[in-house]
């Protein structure tokens, strides 16, 4: 019965939903990586997501590269002060992060993180 139940069960999800579940899978195997949905404001974390929106605007008449990373749990949005561009950073890649949470739990953000790129959300 289990067999059949999972089977079922991936057949019912939406895209949307697999590629959540996927993510999240992705993010946990990630080492020191905490899902957004556990992580908290005014602590320093370290997240894995996906990147799924990217804008430059200025802050307070200062130039800034924001980006929403989504972990399948939730999602942050990282500000980058003093950039117009971030060499690598584009949709649907795989980014780790670490920083100060800034914000509230439903608007979380990290300023000027530590990033680094762990490769595309193509399947290799």
């Amino acid at each position: 019965m289990g067999f059949f139940k999972r089977t079922f069960g991936k057949l019912s999800q939406d895209e949307g939903e697999r590629r959540a579940a996927g993510v999240r899978e992705w993010a946990l195997a990630q080492k020191g990586v905490t899902l957004i949905c556990d992580v908290s404001p005014r602590t320093v974390a370290r997240i894995a997501g996906i990147v799924e929106g990217i804008r430059v605007r200025p802050r307070e008449g200062v130039p800034a590269v924001e980006a929403v990373v989504t972990d399948g749990s939730g999602s942050v949005t990282a500000v980058w002060l003093g950039r117009r561009i971030l060499p690598g950073l584009q949709l649907g890649r795989k980014l780790i992060l670490e920083g100060r949470l800034g914000g509230d739990p439903r608007s979380l953000q990290l300023m000027n993180p530590r990033y680094e790129f762990a490769g595309s959300t193509e399947q290799q």
